[in-house]
């Protein structure tokens, strides 16, 4: 279709579209993006707390109990049911809101023309009919149509699987035309690697071919370190609670007991084994862990990703901007000799002013300081890319014209036939052995170092077949120095254990010194040329030992990093540009700086507003911190749930009642979860951040078994000291066994929080104020006014006393029990 014709289609306009027009299709057509993951939200996260399972069939068990007259314990159940659900979506839905916050810092964003002027909107507002406009490192909101492009190279790797860019421009192609020879087009997933256009876009969303080849594969997101821990949490209390609450049911039909109470019994022990507000929590804990980051300028994008940064063992890295200053500054602009040549820099900031890509930092120290160039002057460009590792631009000169190449020193010397020597032009071959001991020397001493080149052509254009038999016309020095605080910040990351591997495109000599200079190990360093020779096995053996890679392209990024993930390593990668985004998909937490190219932001997991190793370590830590809190939870939860549920198991068969009803367990449930909410913030003692944490079943599980048997120990003790030393009938065991059971599960939370005698970590002031109300209130219950509908009554102050002292003892036992069994390793 002519582009003509599509835009009226459409209904817009080389203009675009204007706000209120815009306005309305995002709302009938929703957001344009497909990455984005979107949290539930309103009514849908409400419904989500009552989802569950085990929920649904305890509310028609009780609806069922209700119809057969029992109306009161049926509301108290529904109550309890209602106001644990409130209290999650209340704690999820600020999480949520707190992260959107967040977010709104590091939100990708492109240009479209609205009432026909450039205003700069989020990816995801992006709607049929608007004109984008696109340069390089710019990521492409939808699949469009090219209005106009100017040396536009476009990466669709992702769509195609082709891995050198394609050149777009306007035009039309043939209806049945393949994606890949769709060159007039644009496509959602793809990203500009240099040049500049326009485009209207025609889809958004699934409506692209990027969406439908989603749909095709139903590819799902890929899975975090943290939601597998999760998943394989979950299944373990499946399992537990099967087999337990089965048991219990069985045992309770064996012993005549009414089977709809004994149901309801069963139903309220799986909801009581299972940590009914850890979505909630987990949420919590992760969203508090993300502002507490924000403070420490690191923005996580994907909270569940906290946990994979804590976990991080090895941190990749390129050069710029972490390990050395990130300001570029050129120091000599030097002929064939290595004097300073006025017409060497005349032409390198012909290249770097005219050049159409994404403006570096060595573009920016050429052009520091010069005066505006003239665009009119540039004819026709050739664009960077990795494969070359040189640009050219070419320059009209009078009635002809000059192309005019700088890049990297091999790339140039080899193009080159001809080098220009004390004002003579001589053969490449007569001064390459004086310039490639020039070039090593300064590399050694820590040098970037280019190459200039040129041509004169006849005519006013150029391709890829022109870069030969150039003439070498000189040397550009840059000198880019260790970053302050660098080579301490390495070795702190060291001694969290963390290791950072460099990976620089600078040749070998330059990589080995800044290397050296910071305290990374050079001695076995790899450039890309090795890494093309191995294998995948080969390389992931390699790369154990190995700190330095030089002279790597994006694919051999790629490959590094997938290699140390296949030698069990969880990887961190650091990348601001381009060419890092295959890199930062392939590691376990993608990390960017808000300054990136917006591929590589959109790449990412976590984002730095200061691209600094230190910043990255206080990240780290705060990660591992977020997660043993988490594990806080969980541990201490379960495993006191475990220990009651058992003890249940045990009471009913010599008790001629039912221990504890429905609704006390489902209330004790409730309250013993409220002080998990403030976990979030609770501090960790400084042993618990010095090396990686991640998921581990095993531990988890032993943790359960071990601990929850003192819980049942001191359980059956109580059971004795109730039914033997004060003769307790039905009400008062449960009032008794309901207090200490609350009280015990308080105190296990506070003990087992740390490695330490509880009494040298202070718990956060939230948890422990919490606590001491729950505790009180726990106290006060069996003495109100609803303690009857509750099924409590009084408890005599001697048997408190008691209850007390057990609850010490408790204490002692579990204090006693850390030293075997460390609470959180």
């Amino acid at each position: 279709m002519p582009v003509e014709a599509l835009t009226a289609a459409l209904g817009s306009s080389p203009d675009g579209l204007n706000n209120a027009e815009a306005a309305e299709r995002l709302l009938r057509d929703g957001p344009g993006t497909l990455s984005e993951r979107r949290s539930r939200r309103g009514m849908r996260l409400l419904l989500a707390q009552f989802t569950s399972p085990i929920i649904l069939i305890l509310i028609a068990a009780t609806a069922v109990s209700m119809g057969l007259g029992d109306v009161i314990d049926g509301g108290i159940i529904l109550a309890i049911i209602a106001a644990s659900g409130l209290l999650g979506f209340w704690q999820e839905h600020a999480a949520n809101r707190a992260v959107d916050a967040l977010l709104e810092r590091v939100r990708v964003k492109v240009t479209v023309r609205r009432d026909a002027e450039p205003v700069s909107v989020a990816l995801s507002e992006v709607v049929v009919g608007d004109v984008v406009i696109l340069t390089a490192g710019d990521v492409v909101p939808g699949d469009a149509r090219i209005l106009a492009s100017q040396s536009l190279l476009v990466d669709e790797t992702t769509l195609t699987g082709e891995s050198y860019p394609v050149e777009k421009t306007p035009g039309t192609a043939r209806a049945d035309a393949p994606l890949a020879e769709r060159t007039n087009c644009l496509f959602l997933g793809t990203h500009v690697v240099s040049g500049r256009g326009t485009a209207i876009v025609a889809k958004t969303g699934r409506a692209t071919e990027f969406g439908a080849v989603t749909a095709k594969l139903a590819e799902p997101d890929v899975v975090t370190g943290f939601e597998r821990g999760v998943t394989r949490f979950g299944v373990m209390l499946v399992r537990v609670m099967l087999v337990m609450v089965t048991s219990v049911f069985v045992i309770n039909i064996v012993l005549s007991r009414p089977f709809l109470e004994s149901f309801l019994f069963s139903l309220a022990l799986a909801v009581g084994i299972t940590p009914q507000l850890m979505p909630a929590i987990v949420s919590v804990s992760l969203a508090a862990g993300a502002r507490r980051m924000a403070t420490e300028r690191v923005i996580v994008k994907r909270l569940d990703a906290i946990e994979d940064f804590g976990a991080m063992t090895t941190l990749c890295s390129d050069k710029t901007g972490t390990i050395t200053v990130g300001s570029a500054r050129l120091d000599g602009a030097l002929d064939i000799a290595g004097a300073p040549s006025d017409e060497v820099l005349r032409l390198v900031r012909l290249n770097a002013g005219l050049q159409s890509g994404f403006m570096n930092p060595l573009d920016a120290a050429v052009l520091a300081g010069a005066d505006p160039i003239d665009r009119s002057l540039c004819l026709d460009e050739l664009p960077y890319d990795f494969q070359r590792k040189r640009l050219s631009v070419l320059v009209a000169d009078g009635a002809d014209a000059r192309l005019v190449t700088k890049g990297a020193f091999e790339s140039i010397v080899s193009a080159c036939a001809a080098a220009e020597s004390g004002g003579n032009v001589v053969p490449i071959e007569e001064v390459l052995e004086e310039l490639t001991s020039r070039f090593e020397n300064l590399s050694a001493d820590g040098y970037r170092v280019l190459a200039v080149a040129d041509k004169q052509l006849s005519r006013r254009e150029c391709n890829l077949a022109d870069e030969v038999a150039m003439t070498l016309r000189g040397l550009l020095v840059f000198h880019d120095p260790p970053k302050p605080g660098a080579a301490e910040a390495i070795r702190d990351l060291a001694d969290q254990g963390v290791t950072v591997r460099l990976m620089t495109g600078d040749n070998r000599l330059a990589a080995h010194k800044i290397a050296t200079d910071v305290g990374l190990d050079a001695s076995n360093l790899v450039t890309g040329a090795d890494v093309e020779r191995l294998d995948d096995a080969k390389l992931a053996e390699l790369t154990r030992t190995v700190s330095v890679f030089a002279e790597v392209e994006p694919a051999h990024k790629q490959r590094i990093v997938l290699a140390l993930r296949a030698d069990g390593q969880i990887v961190g990668f650091l990348g601001d540009g381009i060419n890092d985004a295959p890199a930062l998909h392939a590691a376990d937490v993608g990390i960017s700086v808000d300054s990136a190219a917006d591929v590589a932001k959109q790449a990412a997991a976590i984002v730095l507003l200061d691209k600094s190793l230190s910043v990255v370590l206080d990240g780290i830590r705060l990660g591992r911190q977020t997660f043993a809190n988490t594990l806080k939870y969980i541990r201490v939860t379960t495993s006191a749930n475990f220990g009651n549920v058992l003890s249940m198991a045990a009471a009913a068969l010599f008790l001629p009642f039912l221990p504890l009803l429905p609704r006390q367990i489902l209330l004790l449930n409730f309250l013993s979860d409220i002080p998990g909410i403030a976990i979030a913030g609770d501090a960790v003692d400084a042993e618990q951040l010095t090396r990686p944490r991640s998921w581990s079943l095993r531990s988890i599980r032993n943790f359960m078994i071990a601990f929850g048997l003192i819980s049942t120990s001191f359980d059956l003790a109580t059971f004795a000291v109730l039914r033997l030393g004060f003769n307790a009938g039905e009400e008062l065991f449960r009032s008794g066994w309901f207090v200490i059971s609350t009280i015990t599960e308080l105190a296990a939370m506070l003990v087992l929080r740390t490695n330490r005698r509880f009494y040298r970590s202070r718990p956060a002031r939230g948890l422990l104020w919490s606590s001491a109300v729950v505790a009180v209130i726990t106290v006060a219950l069996p003495f109100t006014s609803i303690a009857a509908q509750l099924g409590l009554s009084a408890v005599p102050a001697k048997l408190l006393a008691v209850l007390v002292g057990l609850s010490l003892l408790y204490v002692a036992a579990n204090e006693t029990a850390k030293t075997w069994i460390s609470p959180l390793d």
